[in-house]
């Protein structure tokens, strides 16, 4: 990554094509995740998200398994792990076992979002709902990751002992108020919360205390990227993502739609305004103006990375998206 102004990461929902199946998905993952790797991309996260027909990573940690497995040096790791769906314990002893088979290459990204609608999250959980004891559960999940003590009578077995990087999501203040008071790098999803950006990145340096992980504070941001030849192109591409979020404020969630030369037939004028706004954290177009693009976005954030999210509908046109999105950053 030496070559590169800063380092590029790959956030990757695992979405599941109309017509296609859960298992193409994932198998869609890997080739990207060695496409990506190949191309010299720091990090591949996946993300945990329940009861939705257009997302196949609900079982994170597996998938990470999976992914790593069919990889060789790029990083693995959960964008994010929502922990108030899980014991502590199994989150320890699941990323325990990942470290332990892929030493060097498992991070942790976690977030106090349930990930999924209110009945899925009440299946799911066993703590508060509302996320209020995310800081407890977080302070019991490092403590297994300490190196044990003489007399500790709960162990994560793997897990203790083993330096796997905690890292906190946020698309709000509160994880990165956090984040910054227990001195961990912080990933804010920019990809669908811009209008929180600089308050979450102003909150988490104000905040920030260093701590044995971390000296200063590290950024990591989330955006959408579609890079193809030409702007026109780029934009058609990015309309599978547009529709969905269409869908998904509608309350009709499905499998990502192929792409539409236009949205104007789909969408009403508030719809248009919501779905734009929301994803307003988009590189867009070709390569030299996505490179400006990007040249923008950090002389705005200063952020330290970027994790890019790319929901395009063909494989290949998303493989040569990230081809274009990593030729882009090296002509920064």
């Amino acid at each position: 990554m030496s070559s590169l102004a800063i380092p590029l990461s790959v956030l990757d929902l695992c979405p599941v094509p109309q017509g296609a199946t859960p298992a193409q998905a994932l198998h869609n993952a890997l080739a990207l995740a060695r496409h990506t790797e190949s191309l010299g991309f720091l990090r591949y996260w996946v993300a945990e998200h329940h009861n939705m027909i257009g997302i196949a990573s609900a079982a994170t940690s597996v998938v990470m398994g999976y992914l790593a497995g069919g990889t060789r040096q790029i990083r693995i790791g959960s964008g994010g792990i929502m922990l108030p769906n899980h014991a502590p314990l199994q989150i320890a002893e699941q990323f325990g076992t990942l470290e332990s088979l892929y030493p060097n290459r498992i991070d942790l990204g976690l977030g106090r979002a349930p990930g999924t609608d209110q009945a899925t999250a009440q299946a799911l959980r066993h703590g508060a709902g509302d996320g209020s004891d995310f800081p407890q559960m977080l302070a019991t999940l490092q403590a297994l990751f300490a190196e044990p003590v003489a007399g500790q009578r709960l162990r994560a077995v793997p897990g203790a002992g083993l330096s796997v990087p905690i890292w906190l999501l946020g698309s709000s203040t509160f994880s990165a108020q956090l984040a910054g008071q227990l001195g961990l790098p912080f990933a804010f999803a920019g990809q669908f919360s811009p209008d929180y950006m600089h308050a979450a990145l102003d909150t988490y340096r104000t905040h920030f205390q260093a701590s044995a992980t971390l000296e200063k504070p590290h950024v990591m941001l989330g955006i959408n990227a579609y890079v193809a030849e030409s702007r026109e192109q780029a934009h058609v591409l990015a309309s599978s993502q547009q529709q969905a979020f269409l869908n998904m404020i509608r309350g009709q969630p499905g499998q990502l739609p192929p792409p539409v030369e236009s949205m104007e037939d789909i969408w009403l004028p508030h719809e248009r305004h919501q779905v734009l706004a929301t994803l307003a954290g988009t590189l867009i177009g070709d390569r030299a103006s996505v490179s400006q693009q990007m040249a923008d976005l950090l002389e705005r954030t200063g952020a330290n990375e970027l994790i890019v999210s790319s929901s395009i509908f063909d494989q290949s046109k998303r493989q040569e998206s990230y081809s274009g999105l990593m030729a882009a950053a090296k002509a920064l």
